[in-house]
């Protein structure tokens, strides 16, 4: 079966010319961009893109595909256009609440194509450094959509958006960082001093139960009250801090290992009751575009 998403992949690598520069406009991993465009090449029958050292080339078979690609796009615009204006798509306000790694880590690529499909839509973001203060605010009445952790108790609709992998970062002179397996044991780091987080910031606690579990307590080098602090003062060297592994950023100057156990985390999306039409659109594109944020292969 084709999809459309497929399609997109492939008119996207065509306009680019480049794999690479096509996964960066997408917001997905190339070896996800490259999985489609095979899965589109076997649902065809037949090689659409041959790759050279120019870069990336049609063959027959794509450019006897191709235009149709294009025409299915356009049509499915259209009719996307056409149901927004019905849905009052086309305008208005989205209120979002989230903890401060998602608004790091899975909510921008998400923010970024909603923007390019809805223009017309305002979107307030509200930032909460605990689940339990977002959902607090949730059930006030702040947002129309919360992102988080799964909510203890939560009465409305909520909606599983994957589980979130955490990472240990160290400076790139550390000596974890000249391990050739790219993994540490949680239990080796007992006596090294951690990049903590504030008590209000909710990763302090998944940092207190993962080293709990390993038999210790956490020694503090510093607390970090924003999230975004932590990876780059465990890159500056003073000391492993455990992050989501989407919040990594591009570039990052430290280095990351998978934690032994594994740590990981449910994300979640949430409303009070069954949402509405502009809730219900953008919780259709953050399930797809958080599956790619999240399949980090080691």
């Amino acid at each position: 079966m084709i999809s459309l998403r497929q399609l997109e992949y492939l008119v996207t690598v065509v306009d680019e010319g480049s794999f690479t520069r096509a996964a960066e406009l997408l917001h997905v991993t190339q070896p996800a961009l490259s999985h489609q465009v095979q899965a589109l090449e076997r649902a065809i029958g037949a090689a659409l893109l041959e790759r050279s050292p120019r870069g990336v080339t049609l063959t027959p078979a794509g450019r006897a595909m191709l235009p149709h690609a294009r025409a299915a796009l356009a049509d499915a615009a259209g009719a996307v256009s056409a149901v927004r204006r019905a849905a009052g798509l086309s305008g208005g306000e989205l209120r979002l609440a989230a903890v401060y790694s998602v608004s790091l880590g899975v909510l921008p690529a998400a923010l970024r194509v909603w923007s390019r499909r809805h223009p017309g839509v305002d979107v307030r973001l509200f930032e909460h450094r605990h689940a339990d203060e977002l959902a607090q605010a949730m059930a006030g009445g702040q947002a129309d959509l919360a992102i988080g952790p799964r909510p203890h108790g939560w009465s409305g609709p909520v909606q599983t958006l994957g589980e979130e992998e955490f990472v240990i970062a160290v400076s790139r002179d550390d000596p974890l960082a000249g391990r050739q397996a790219a993994e540490a044991r949680l239990e080796e780091l007992r006596e090294r001093r951690w990049v903590h987080y504030a008590p209000g910031n909710g990763l302090a606690d998944i940092l207190d139960r993962a080293c709990a579990a390993a038999g210790f307590q956490p020694k503090i080098a510093v607390r970090a009250e924003q999230t975004a602090s932590a990876p780059i003062l465990a890159a500056a060297g003073l000391g492993p801090a455990l992050i989501p592994a989407n919040v990594v950023p591009a570039g990052y100057d430290g280095h990351t290992l998978k934690p032994v156990p594994g740590v990981t985390r449910e994300l979640t999306a949430y409303t009070r009751a069954a949402p509405d039409a502009l809730s219900a659109a953008f919780l259709d594109l953050l399930l797809d575009t958080t599956r790619e944020r999240l399949a980090r292969p080691w």
